[in-house]
């Protein structure tokens, strides 16, 4: 049975799809952040700390970042990187945290930007079989085919895109006006919103066929759901059997993650959903955490 790693505000919490609690770790610490590579756990503690595990449960202080906030974190085949405000890449080595100079040379730097006019930051990383992605808020999403010594932009920065997920034969972006999908590892786009009834979309996993994207009236969240659609194209789907008519908050980009076995998501105000049929049904597992930041389902 899958489990699932409920970031908070209050360490990491354990729970399998079916509501059985497990261990909680960091207990007294804002979790930002997990990410998993085999064995091995990744975690950001309090937006500054990297913490790790080694195929068991005990886990150790890897890195601190100095100066900036970490926002993800993904072992990838550029390294273990860690993605920072004002739109910083950071790689895990063995004296800490070390910036990736070449990520600061990519074309079109200039330009990254926030609606509110504060630095942009690299707000999640992913990877597929020979290609590293990071999204940049603002400022589309740059890959590296070279294990991060050059860098290129793919899609265009106002997209503003919220969360990159990428897999064999897919690239898909949570993005202000949609699902944005490229087939070819970023040379083109399409944006799919058929049957969203808003386009603000805030976080997107695959679950076995299916895509799943959390979608919401704005930043500010209102009427947000979580929609289902396959992964070949088509339109999406609200979904419904077992979840609240609509969430008053965005489900946020990092609250929803899958594996082909179970789907589950997080709330803002500390409930926690799964789905075992890839998003048709699902189930409320926990209520009364603290606020949600992240989570990662294993299989």
């Amino acid at each position: 049975m899958a489990t699932i790693l409920v970031g908070t505000d209050d360490g990491i919490h354990e729970y399998s799809p079916d509501g059985s609690t497990g261990a909680v770790h960091h207990t007294g610490r804002k979790v930002t952040a997990v990410s998993r590579e085999e064995l091995e756990l990744w975690t950001i503690l309090d937006g500054r700390e990297v913490w790790r595990t080694e195929g068991t449960e005990q886990w150790k202080a890897a890195g601190t970042l100095e100066g900036l906030r970490a926002n993800c974190i993904a072992a990838t085949r550029a390294g273990v990187l860690v993605g920072t405000s004002e739109a910083q890449i950071h790689r895990l080595a063995d004296g800490g945290l070390e910036p990736v100079a070449s990520f600061d040379a990519v074309e079109g730097r200039g330009d990254w930007y926030t609606p509110w006019g504060g630095p942009p930051d690299v707000r999640s990383i992913s990877e597929d079989r020979d290609t590293v992605y990071a999204n940049v808020h603002v400022g589309g999403i740059v890959r590296t085919r070279d294990e991060g010594a050059t860098w290129e932009p793919t899609i265009d920065i106002h997209a503003d895109v919220h969360r990159v997920w990428a897999i064999p034969g897919y690239v898909l972006a949570a993005c202000a006006g949609g699902l944005a999908v490229s087939e070819d590892r970023g040379d083109s786009w399409t944006i799919r919103a058929e049957g969203f009834h808003a386009t603000y979309c805030r976080g997107v996993a695959v679950c076995g066929d299916t895509v799943l994207v959390s979608a919401s009236n704005g930043p500010w969240g209102g009427h947000g759901a979580v929609y289902r659609g396959r992964l070949d194209g088509g339109s999406f789907e609200r979904c419904r059997e077992g979840l609240p008519d609509w969430f008053a908050d965005n489900i946020d980009s990092y609250s929803l993650d899958a594996v082909p076995e179970c789907a589950a998501f997080g709330t803002a105000d500390g409930r926690l959903f799964a789905s075992r049929d890839e998003g048709a049904t699902w189930a409320e597992v926990a209520s009364g955490l603290p606020s949600v930041r992240c989570l990662l389902v294993m299989p």
